[in-house]
């Protein structure tokens, strides 16, 4: 695969992911892309889009959500720790699903939209309309669903929002959080991106994802020798394969001095 840099093609390095691409977010140039416009399952990518959505409806962030048996996973039956009851703060809610991949906070909070769950997914899909996805398609707000699609070009117009929205960014690359429950147990929850860790890493906008239709997933907006890149890769064939994809390209990006010449 080649690198595309300034209408040149050089040398790239081999990933294990279907489909990536890395763009720059100021100069929109290309930086890696392959696949880019193939619509394919995002898993838990989705989640960003449904912290969009609710951080832009203007509901109370204070506003209290409680888990019920509509939240629980009866398609994949992933596993979590809001029983139901469980009672939590929107802005909670919100901090778990994007961090943690929470899929049961991030269907509450899908049901707790004015209008209820069916308003949430539309207010998902105009939203991704008037961001320009037009291959992009959801059906639920945690990606669990094999039929919520994109491509790795529209998820990078989605990575621009988010990116612009100081609470989501804060979210999303928080390392650890904790939960207080109202029975005075707490849950300590941690970030799915193990890159966040690191502190080679400046990662502005974080999001994993898996199912078994998608693969593994990453994507983030990293800053990069003080440039932001959007890094979208998709269905790597191994858990730890996309963050070797992304650090790979990093390094790459960084010995070639191509990030210098944009």
């Amino acid at each position: 695969m080649a690198l595309l840099i300034s209408g040149t093609a050089q040398a790239a390095p081999a990933l294990r992911s279907e489909a990536v691409l890395v763009l720059d977010l100021q100069s929109a140039q290309v930086l890696y892309e392959k696949g880019g416009n193939q619509a394919r399952p995002i898993a838990s990518i989705t989640k960003l889009m449904t912290a969009l959505v609710v951080v832009e409806s203007g509901l109370p962030m204070d506003g209290q959500i409680k888990i019920a048996d509509h939240d629980i996973d009866r398609l994949r039956h992933s596993r979590s720790r809001l029983s139901v009851g469980t009672q939590l703060s929107r802005n909670d809610m919100l901090h778990l699903a994007l961090m943690s991949s929470e899929n049961r906070a991030a269907h509450a909070l899908g049901r707790y939209h004015p209008g209820g769950m069916q308003a949430f997914v539309r207010a998902m899909n105009d939203k991704a309309r008037a961001l320009g996805m037009r291959d992009t398609h959801f059906v639920d707000p945690t990606g669990l669903s094999e039929d919520n699609v994109s491509t790795p070009k529209d998820l990078v117009k989605l990575l621009r929002a988010v990116s612009q929205q100081a609470p989501l960014r804060s979210l999303s690359v928080s390392d650890t959080y904790k939960v207080s429950l109202p029975n005075g147990r707490q849950l300590n929850y941690n970030n799915t991106n193990r890159l966040i860790k690191s502190d080679s890493w400046r990662i502005k906008v974080s999001k994993t994802g898996f199912i078994n239709e998608a693969g593994q997933c990453l994507v983030m907006v990293a800053n990069i020798d003080g440039r932001d890149l959007a890094f979208v890769l998709l269905n790597a064939d191994g858990y730890a394969s996309r963050f070797g994809d992304a650090s790979r390209l990093r390094q790459f990006f960084e010995k070639s001095d191509l990030i210098a010449s944009l």
